[in-house]
């Protein structure tokens, strides 16, 4: 995919900084498993969305560039807990076989685990030119992301409808939008708390992400569905073999192609009082819309 200059300029800066972020942690083989996933090539967008929110209050990217890496280092914790055998159980992650393959299960958890932590750790040691307001703001946004309001219990909610005969919209989505919504809302909302945002801005902001990001899942629900290992990255058919709920199963291709599209209408119309200013996150929430439709 071309990204439009701006977004190609800030996954080159989220690269950049990453590919340092690391060198210093150890043990060796541990430091070897994060970087491992962390580095690999991937689209990078939910730092691209953080600096993108960021850049529509402020002009000083630099400040927020840490939060954008540690959202990658959190976004591939996810990945790397989720491929293993006693969760979403994938061999390959962006074309590549997965941590757990390399590194074994063991190491793959614990590198997981370490990116965890280590997102907020490199935000505390780059913070000295963040007013601590906004600091505690970001910290407990991504902690939040973390645990059982996020990621977690996402995690958990796909676990426990696996294999069930019949779950409910209302469980899938909330489901989706914790296991995946969450940090992609967090994305948007840490830029936008970095950039000095207003309380209202800020929550114009969080329902413009929270809709892209459940638009996002079902994308991925989709593709899983419709699209070849090529162009996915990973092994496809893999949810409704193993029995997993999504969009797709739950009612159809083409109706969550609608679910799609509406959710992308909605998203967009909060971006309406930014003018101009918010012309690269509708250009991302179109990204969404048009993976839905290949």
């Amino acid at each position: 995919m071309d990204y439009p200059v701006p977004m190609e300029n800030f996954r080159r800066q989220v690269n950049e900084r990453l590919r340092s972020s690391v060198d210093s942690v150890g043990p060796p083989r541990l430091r070897e498993a994060m970087a491992y996933s962390l580095l690999a090539d991937g689209k990078r967008i939910r730092p691209t969305l953080c600096l993108l929110a960021f850049e529509m209050f402020d002009t000083d990217v630099a400040a927020a560039l840490p939060t954008a890496c540690a959202l990658e280092m959190l976004h591939t914790a996810s990945l790397i807990h989720d491929d293993l055998p006693s969760m979403d159980d994938d061999d390959f992650r962006r074309g590549s076989p997965s941590n757990h393959r390399v590194f074994g299960e063991g190491m793959a958890l614990l590198a997981g685990d370490a990116l965890l932590a280590y997102a907020l750790e490199f935000i505390l040691h780059n913070a000295e030119t963040l007013h601590p307001e906004k600091l505690l703001g970001v910290m407990a946004k991504l902690i939040e992301v973390v645990g059982p309001s996020g990621l977690s219990g996402g995690q958990a909610l796909d676990l426990h409808c696996q294999g069930l005969d019949q779950v409910d919209p209302w469980t899938v989505e909330e489901m989706h939008i914790k296991k995946t919504g969450a940090l992609i809302e967090a994305s948007v909302v840490t830029g936008a708390i970095l950039g000095g945002a207003s309380q209202e801005d800020i929550a114009r902001l969080t329902t413009y992400a929270r809709e892209l990001g459940l638009a996002y899942q079902i994308v991925d629900d989709i593709l899983d569905e419709t699209s070849t290992f090529d162009e996915f990255g990973k092994e496809v058919g893999q949810d409704r073999a193993a029995g997993k709920w999504t969009y797709p199963r739950l009612m159809g291709v083409e109706k969550a192609r609608q679910r799609v599209r509406e959710l992308i209408a909605h998203a967009v119309a909060e971006l309406d009082g930014f003018g101009e200013r918010a012309s690269m996150l509708r250009w991302a929430a179109r990204v969404v819309h048009d993976r839905a439709a290949a």
